[in-house]
């Protein structure tokens, strides 16, 4: 009602009166776009102040005030505009809706298709806090085998062909970018070839794509040539958001890789009557993301970056991320050779490590523990294999040399 007759008086609703409220000004400085903290002037940072009678977004008591689970308007128009301009969906009944980041996104989007004694489809390698999240809800979990790209669709055709269990498989979860732990990046083609395989089986596919914007060029080892052609937004591999026809996408975003993961804010991208269910979720759970953190955002989107200087910031962001792996990488190939094995990633933050163990260490019961001890022992922590296997921690699975 309030949004349709914005003059109505509300006297059933329990707001604190803004009038309460002891913040008259919340803020920021924050580096200009396209530049970072460290190289930039006290002088030359941007003044991202929100008052009680803010400009292009809403007055500081409405981000202070209690609201619903869609998120403060100013905020969400931005998440629907910056959707729009990246990935275009190719559906008319599409929106988005507000999420403190993509865990807690997953677990709304998960609750409105399972429940205790279903079974998932994740990649045989896949983020801990999914497998924290679905074993106390007694869902099981489904791995499908993977290759450099990601998941492989053949594999994942050939689970849903072969499966025997008494419900119905109904959703994949993925991190087609910079996947978490192994850092493969889905191809467009390997995108199209996983998109058929959920409609042949129909399948909603869970875009969990934290590490979207971090993409970069592939690692050369002529360092002259590093950081030529980083991809900014519009050279960004397609998502698979882009690609759906059906409305069985549920993409879920998040500024915690590109901004700062204590603001606590993303949003998820699917048809309206699923971001509607995952509103009125919201509105029982969190509410909305804290209003400081949307304040923040809104501003430094709406009335000093925008979309251009958005932009500016991520190519900054690809170019840090690109320096960091290209000098991990090359630190490995000097230090590492003929230890451990990897594929070099084009987007993200990870290294997945097959160790090359000697002969008579292969099969031995307990190795990879040993291996994790000791670089304990030599003040270096990695996180072990098993803790991201959807099979548990079963002995056999802790053996299994990845780092």
């Amino acid at each position: 009602y309030m949004e349709a007759d914005p003059t109505l008086l509300s006297l059933g609703a329990g707001l604190p009166h803004p009038s309460t409220f002891p913040f008259a000004q919340i803020g920021a400085h924050v580096a200009p776009a396209g530049a970072s903290v460290a190289n930039t002037a006290p002088a030359d940072m941007l003044n991202v102040s929100v008052t009680t009678s803010s400009g292009a977004i809403e007055g500081l008591g409405k981000f202070m005030q209690y609201g619903n689970g869609r998120g403060v308007p100013s905020y969400a128009a931005f998440t629907r505009e910056h959707t729009h301009r990246v990935h275009d969906p190719k559906y008319v009944d599409w929106d988005t809706v507000v999420s403190l980041g993509n865990t807690d996104a997953f677990v709304k989007a998960l609750m409105l298709f399972y429940t205790s004694g279903d079974t998932l489809l994740v990649d045989e390698w896949t983020y801990p806090a999914i497998i924290g999240t679905v074993v106390p809800m007694n869902i099981q979990l489904a791995p499908v085998r993977m290759d450099a790209e990601g998941m492989v669709p053949e594999a994942l055709d050939h689970v849903c062909t072969n499966w025997t269990g008494e419900r119905k498989l109904r959703m994949v979860y993925t991190i087609p970018t910079a996947q978490n732990p192994t850092g493969a990046t889905m191809s467009i083609a390997r995108k199209r070839a996983i998109y058929a395989v959920a409609q042949k089986h129909n399948l909603v596919i869970i875009e969990d794509d934290p590490y979207y914007y971090l993409q970069f060029e592939p690692y050369t080892a002529d360092s002259e040539h590093r950081y030529t052609n980083l991809p900014g937004i519009t050279s960004l591999v397609p998502s698979l958001l882009s690609l759906d026809t059906d409305g069985r996408v549920i993409r879920l975003d998040s500024f915690s890789k590109v901004l700062a993961p204590g603001l606590r804010c993303g949003w998820v991208t699917a048809p309206k009557y699923i971001t509607d269910k995952i509103q009125f979720h919201n509105e029982t759970s969190i509410q909305q993301p804290a209003g400081v953190s949307q304040a923040i955002v809104a501003s430094l989107m709406n009335e000093q970056w925008g979309h251009s200087g958005w932009e500016r910031h991520l190519v900054q962001i690809q170019r840090d991320y690109a320096m960091r792996r290209d000098l991990f990488v090359d630190l490995c190939l000097k230090h590492l050779n003929g230890l451990v094995e990897f594929t070099v990633p084009d987007a993200g933050m990870f290294l997945w490590f097959r160790v090359q163990l000697k002969p008579e260490l292969q099969g031995q019961t307990g190795v990879m523990q040993r291996v994790f001890d000791s670089m304990v022992a030599n003040h270096v922590l990695l996180v072990p294999g098993y803790m991201f296997s959807p099979k548990g921690a079963e002995q056999k699975v802790r053996d299994e040399p990845y780092i």
